[in-house]
């Protein structure tokens, strides 16, 4: 730090072999920040450059029946040389004034993935191995304007502005692999893909205790595909409006009541949005909407109170016209039906005394598909129904802080009947950390109780050797990671 310049340099490497039985991690992990900060004008500058380069041997999920039968561990595979490569490099950076902020940033993202779900499903002879690549540069900019105004006992905070990103897609493709060597294409693509979004923003404090805010904008996405299938190229835009509205309400000096409500949206893959042939089977397909709209509202209270508590519960609902999926592993967009989910969250944050305080974080979720379909249910697969997070945070010592914290997921249906259900998941994790001058050190226990739970949880078809050529529906799943400590010393300047 030298007058008002601030040079900020990071650095980290990262080597990790995993506890796999049958594979080498071999992660290599190398990150770099370097940022220069300072006033220039009447406003702050940072220029912040950004670095990310990694390689790995993945342990993918694997199925139950290949546990439970003896073939593998829990913490082996069935493929021992998935994996794969990416890195990230960004230069970025911001000016930001009383009233006018400026920023902009250029990417560039590679991506090489090698992934096998399915085994010998699809090809008993080479197997299912597959490559996913992923090449692109992104450049973006935003810029917006902030005023304020006082008419009589009122305040008004005006702000709008404009965002804009390219992405120059130099190839997204998929292809079949055998011990990741190429020996089929079953698509590639290069897409240019553009948006720009104009918004407003008012927000309005009629008193001290009540605000109401309103908000418009609208969003344009353009894109650009060129295909090595000649009937899923071409180009293709769409645009949509957004409203948004609030308030809030301080009814005492404790207690504030809320609400909102808003259209918001998700962009699909541009590939779905142009693609009139399936890839891998050669039939006729109908292209996807670009971008599906939504539609969210939420209403909440919230309990203030500096001395012991903070307390917020919240009763949320959002509506999707569509949950359409990019399946990688087919190259092809799996078109699903309008949805609906509403939910429960609490939060609270407890100060027992100096030396002690907790905190709850509690979610419940109903999620369902709208709309029948022949064959399928209406429960949305993989949604969670809760989630419980809590702590506990000592603090015996001003230089030394203990914190434990557990973290629940409940059961998961996989598929859409709700016939089917994942194991809840539970981990408990510990830290310390002790200060001395400018020095710290931390141990953080990762999985304190050694659960062997499932991270994760798949219901699909595969095939493994010697079984019947149409496969077995079975669970896949990947275990968390044994019981792992980390020490860490650091010296602050």
């Amino acid at each position: 730090v030298w007058d008002d310049a601030t040079l900020t340099i990071g650095l980290e490497a990262h080597h990790n072999n995993g506890p796999w039985v049958d594979i080498e991690e071999n992660l290599q992990k190398r990150n770099a920040l370097v940022r220069y900060s300072n006033i220039i004008g009447d406003g702050c500058f940072d220029l912040t450059l950004m670095a990310y380069d990694n390689s790995w041997n993945a342990a993918d999920q694997v199925p139950e029946r290949a546990v439970k039968q003896g073939l593998i561990s829990p913490y082996g595979s069935i493929d021992t040389t998935v994996g794969g490569e990416s890195s990230r490099f960004s230069l970025s950076g911001s000016w930001k004034s009383e009233h006018l902020s400026l920023s902009a940033y250029a990417i560039r993202s590679e991506l090489d993935l090698f992934s096998d779900f399915t085994y010998l499903l699809d090809d008993p002879i080479n197997g299912d191995q597959f490559e996913q690549v992923d090449d692109r540069s992104i450049y973006g900019a935003d810029l917006a304007y902030e005023s304020y105004q006082s008419i009589g006992n009122m305040f008004l905070y005006h702000k709008s502005g404009i965002q804009m990103q390219y992405d120059a897609i130099d190839e997204v493709g998929l292809y079949h692999t055998r011990a990741r060597e190429r020996f089929d294409t079953v698509r590639s693509d290069r897409v240019d893909e553009h948006s720009v979004g104009i918004y407003y923003d008012l927000s309005v404090d009629l008193s001290e205790d009540l605000m109401f805010y309103v908000g418009a904008r609208y969003d344009y996405f353009g894109v650009d595909v060129r295909s090595d299938i000649l009937q899923n190229s071409g180009m293709t835009d769409d645009g949509l409006f957004s409203l948004k509205g609030g308030m809030s309400y301080m009814f005492s000096p404790h207690w504030e009541f809320y609400a909102s409500a808003g259209q918001s949206f998700h962009s699909n893959d541009a590939r779905g949005a142009m693609m009139h042939v399936d890839p891998s089977s050669g039939e006729t397909v109908k292209p996807v909407d670009l971008l599906v709209q939504a539609l969210g509202a939420e209403v909440g209270l919230r309990y203030f109170d500096a001395g012991n508590l903070n307390l917020s519960l919240s009763l949320w609902q959002l509506g999707l016209d569509s949950e359409l999926l990019y399946v990688g592993d087919a190259g092809t967009t799996e078109p699903n039906r309008s949805s609906s989910r509403w939910g429960v969250e609490l939060t609270a944050y407890y100060w027992w005394n100096d030396l002690v305080s907790s905190d709850l974080e509690f979610s419940w979720n109903h999620a369902r598909f709208d709309d029948d379909a022949v064959d399928e249910g209406d429960y949305i697969e993989g949604s969670l129904p809760y989630v419980i997070s809590a702590g506990i945070t000592l603090t015996p010592l001003k230089e030394l802080e203990a914190t434990l914290r557990w973290r629940h997921f409940g059961e998961r249906t996989l598929d859409s009947y709700n016939s089917v259900h994942s194991d809840p998941f539970n981990v408990v994790n510990l830290g310390l950390q002790y200060r001395r001058s400018n020095w710290r050190y931390r141990l953080n226990v990762l999985n304190l109780l050694d659960s062997d739970d499932h991270d994760i949880d798949y219901l699909y078809t595969s095939r493994l050797e010697s079984e019947p050529s149409a496969g077995i529906e079975d669970i896949h799943f990947h275990p968390i990671e044994p019981r792992l400590m980390r020490f860490e010393i650091a010296y602050l300047f």
